[in-house]
């Protein structure tokens, strides 16, 4: 009976030896693996027999660890969207070095202004003068333009992000029921915790979210900002991608949809937001504050340009409301129409000889019936004295102090500039973070030496009970021979 008993603990111990080797180089193929947690075989006595008993299979990881590596991957989503907005929108207006940039073409038109007063008569130096105020319209413009672009862009990873969101819910609810099939059944469930580890992550990073614990191995998920995302049912966001964003639609007049949830509206701005962090809710303040800050801006410098040579008292061929060189689609100035200006902004046709106008205008006046004195220069000599001249703007975020036109330009440019570099700055203290977050949460999961060691460890276990059953077969076979 005492040779039985032996046998069994030895058949118990080479049982639990190679079900731990199998857990070690489970642990070393997915060491890497994203959302693997380390696992370790659970042992106790077997009191019936004396042996060892596999009491269950533990899936390691820390909880703390997770949340502040999770909360550091939703700050990286974040600032990964916010700089790569500010990076193209620099790249709209130009920077200091540009040749395209606003300001440098604002001083190219400035120049040639000055080129033609000094020798009113050539035509050379007037065509060349309206030129240069095309191609400032067409900086201008194409900025907007760009902008509206980039706020549609918003429009749709808004769509597209809400879309997946739906589906990750779902599959989590899914794995949540097989977890508590699997677990009631006594089966392994560690494969769907990893899995459904690597999902939550990904929710993560749209909408930064918490955790809870549910009976039965299920979890449920809210939002940072408090919504329900998951708790017993999936939660439904909706939401509806406009096809393009006009400068006149916003969230506030209808024309641009919010976000739902099980068909309520929630708020994803200010302090009661219910997607606080994450990629999400950057999406949602470029489409519906950032682009709309910077449109404004845009806007204002436009408005400017236009207002500078409507003034009467520059040019006495135009009437009251005549328009000036530069015009809103070809009309004079519509105060209450400003909302868009930049992207109409056009030069006034009476000028433009690619449009049946004359570029004699410049030193005659806009509504002169015809050249008039070719050294008279006075005209000329005015549209440079209003581009110098300091005004306070009536719009935009350029403050209440008076500005020449190449100080809006470049207080629009120096505003970009350091939203920018501020946005650089935060991603790369949220990537810095990250990886390092990342890195611990590595270190902390599976360590290669130690399972190493532990695989010696197995090994030697599993050796000494090979040679305990070999030792009992040698007696059971002395004892037959007897």
């Amino acid at each position: 009976m005492a040779i039985t008993s032996a046998y069994n603990n030895a058949l118990s111990g080479l049982n639990a030896a190679r079900r731990a080797s199998t857990l070690v180089s489970e642990n070393l193929a997915n060491a890497l693996t994203p959302g693997f947690g380390r696992r370790s075989l659970e042992l106790g006595t077997n009191t019936a027999t004396g042996g060892v008993r596999v009491l269950g299979i533990v899936r390691h990881g820390d909880p703390a660890l997770l949340t502040n590596r999770r909360s550091a991957d939703a700050g990286l989503a974040s600032a990964e969207a916010y700089s790569a907005f500010f990076s193209r929108l620099e790249s709209l207006t130009g920077t200091a070095t540009d040749p395209q940039a606003i300001t440098a073409r604002l001083a190219e038109f400035e120049t040639s202004l000055i080129a033609a007063a000094s020798m009113p008569g050539s035509q050379q130096r007037l065509d060349q003068s309206v030129a240069d105020a095309k191609a400032l319209i067409s900086a201008i413009s194409g900025a907007a333009d760009g902008l509206r672009d980039l706020r549609t862009q918003a429009d749709k990873n808004i769509g597209l992000q809400v879309d997946r969101i739906n589906v990750l819910l779902a599959d989590i609810q899914e794995l949540n029921i097989d977890i508590t099939s699997v677990s009631s059944s006594g089966g392994n469930t560690n494969a769907l915790l990893d899995h459904r580890q690597v999902l939550i992550d990904e929710l993560n990073k749209m909408i930064p979210v918490n955790v809870l614990n549910r009976d039965h191995g299920q979890i449920a998920l809210y939002s940072q900002g408090g919504a329900i995302l998951l708790d017993g049912n999936p939660a439904e966001l909706s939401f509806s991608s406009a096809t393009e964003v006009m400068p006149h639609m916003t969230l506030e007049n209808g024309f641009l949809s919010g976000l739902e949830i099980n068909g309520n509206p929630v708020r994803t701005s200010g302090s009661r937001n219910a997607l606080i962090g994450g990629s999400l809710e950057a999406e949602f303040a470029i489409r519906d504050d950032l682009s709309v800050s910077a449109q404004q801006d845009l806007d204002a410098l436009a408005r400017d340009l236009i207002k500078r040579f409507e003034d009467p008292g520059l040019d006495p061929t135009l009437g009251v409301d005549d328009a000036g060189l530069f015009t809103d689609g070809g009309s004079a100035l519509d105060s209450a129409q400003e909302i868009g200006l930049a992207g109409r902004l056009e030069i006034n046709a009476l000028v433009d000889p690619d449009s049946g106008g004359n570029s004699w205008r410049l030193r005659a006046g806009l509504g002169a019936a015809d050249p008039g004195e070719p050294g008279d220069g006075r005209l000329l000599q005015g549209y440079i004295d209003v581009l110098d001249d300091g005004r306070s703007l009536e719009s935009g975020s350029f403050g209440p102090g008076p500005m020449s036109a190449a100080d809006v330009a470049s207080g629009l440019m120096a505003t970009i500039s350091l939203q920018r570099s501020g946005s650089d700055e935060s991603l790369s203290f949220a990537a810095t973070h990250q990886t390092e977050m990342s890195r611990i949460e590595l270190e902390q999961g599976v360590d290669t030496d130690a399972e190493l060691q532990s695989l010696m460890a197995v090994e030697q276990a599993y050796a000494a009970n090979a040679r305990v059953i070999e030792a009992l077969e040698s007696m059971m076979n002395t004892i037959l021979r007897l």
